[in-house]
């Protein structure tokens, strides 16, 4: 079937949603459709949240519909541009801080909390003070917290406002075949719904590919097949590390999450600490090919808070010609750890991989640290990450012992691998523009965001590029 829009959105992470948004805001005339190969909101069901088993769904509900990755996450609101993505490489940083405020009251008005952790200037300097005297930088950023649970609300009041008072369109479980454009520009997209049998024809005077990590390497094969320049990223690989509240409170208590970075002594590789979870838990995701992943949540519920604390702790390279796979690099060492486990995630005692010996069921049922993640399989990462990584790791682990002690502890447990698919960097105008005409790119996929807030400004941008035209 043939179908005509004023603007197609693919992707309905908070790179779409914003810029529908701002879009109708402007004009809510305008006909818009977004489409994802995930479910809407409301039929995102992920049994590993009840149960603590994944259920293989297909597709994944934690990574894909309706707000992406963003619904079921930490909701961590990054409110300094200094975090979570790319925006001053293509505006001032003045710009980039305004339009993070614009984004912030927008997700206050659909019921965002209003606590923001981060602003005891005093305090924030005197952890500052103390981790500069071990070589970590941290990285100031105040943050708004939603949970879980109310990141869920608040999504699903922006995907009503969107259904119910504008010309807005969703189509759930629809995977864009091909991007389609002629020599004037991007005219719209071929699509198979799940429900029909035969592909749908989508003419649009604007398309927005904003498909989130779980796209990327859907974006990245589009930019090839129609010819859009892109770039290497950073490859961001590691562990998500777990300890008890008490090694790391006394950080997240005034930061939240504290965004530590430190180069390792043996390579000189940048460590960075991402996604902290206070009270969280540890939890498994999954992404094309069934590629099973570690990722960490918490609730802003105090009755729901575990006695332990998550965050992902990564190694970032950016490699040079002639490598330029990437994505598909991050998947095959995802794939080394799915394969020593059967499918699933690892988790190893830091006590045995300094031992140089795998965990076992019996050394995890002497941990002091519980694993929250129980279908976690014990291993050896060892077998799985890059010796460079893991050396890396380790040193780093060891460095935040002395701004967090304990950190460096045998019964640390570490989750392998953590990946972040956005490494694929789209090349593009300050508009978001690409090289073809009236098509853009944004959010995590096209490797310009990495976090909630950026991603959503990006998507502002755009919006108001397009209001601009017409």
């Amino acid at each position: 079937m043939k179908h005509n829009v004023d603007v197609l959105i693919i992707g309905a992470g908070p790179a779409g949603i914003f810029t529908a948004l701002e879009l109708t805001k402007h004009n809510k005339d305008l006909k818009i459709l977004i489409v994802d190969n995930g479910r809407s909101i409301e039929k995102r069901k992920c049994p590993a949240r009840t149960t603590g088993v994944c259920g293989g769904c297909n597709p994944c509900a934690i990574t894909r519909g309706w707000s992406g990755a963003g619904a079921f996450s930490d909701g961590k609101l990054s409110l300094s541009p200094a975090v979570g993505g790319r925006l001053v490489e293509y505006m001032r940083e003045d710009q980039a801080q305004d339009l993070i405020d614009y984004a912030d009251s927008i997700y206050r008005h659909f019921g965002a909390q209003e606590t923001v952790y981060g602003l005891d200037n005093r305090r924030v300097e005197e952890i500052e003070y103390e981790a500069s005297r071990h070589n970590i930088t941290l990285i100031h950023c105040p943050v708004r917290h939603l949970g879980t649970e109310l990141a869920y609300d608040v999504l699903k009041g922006m995907y009503e406002h969107l259904m119910q008072k504008t010309n807005t369109i969703f189509w759930e479980l629809a995977e864009v075949k091909n991007i389609l454009a002629d020599s004037e520009g991007a005219i719209g997209a071929e699509i198979q719904r799940r429900s029909e049998e035969e592909l749908d024809e989508v003419y649009a005077r604007y398309v927005v590919a904003a498909p989130g990590r779980g796209g990327a390497n859907w974006l990245a094969d589009q930019t090839v097949r129609l010819g859009v320049v892109t770039e290497n990223n950073e490859v961001d690989i590691g562990v998500r590390v777990e300890v008890p509240n008490s090694i790391i409170d006394h950080l997240t208590r005034e930061l939240y999450e504290p965004k530590l970075v430190y180069y390792s002594d043996t390579y000189d590789l940048k460590t960075r600490s991402f996604c902290v979870n206070p009270g969280g838990v540890v939890s498994e995701e999954h992404y094309d090919g069934n590629i099973a992943v570690v990722n960490g949540h918490s609730y802003a519920d105090a009755t729901k808070k575990t006695k332990n604390t998550n965050f992902a702790l990564l190694v970032s390279t950016r490699f040079t010609e002639p490598f330029n796979q990437p994505i598909e690099y991050g998947r095959y060492v995802a794939r080394l750890a799915n394969m020593l486990t059967g499918g699933g995630v690892m988790v190893q005692r830091l006590g045995d991989l300094l031992q140089g010996r795998r965990t076992t069921e019996e050394r995890l049922r002497k941990s002091t640290t519980v694993p929250t993640l129980r279908s976690a399989v014990p291993g050896d990462l060892s077998y799985v990450l890059p010796e460079r990584y893991l050396t890396s790791l380790i040193e780093t682990l060891k460095a935040f012992d002395k701004i967090a002690p304990g950190m460096y502890s045998k019964n640390t447990l570490l989750y392998g691998v953590e990946v972040k698919f956005y490494s694929s960097k789209v090349k593009v105008a300050p508009n978001f523009e690409t090289t073809i005409p009236r098509l853009y790119a944004i959010g995590d996929g096209a490797g310009i965001t990495r976090g909630l807030m950026q991603a959503s400004a990006t998507g502002i941008v755009v919006a108001r590029d397009i209001v601009a035209k017409e």
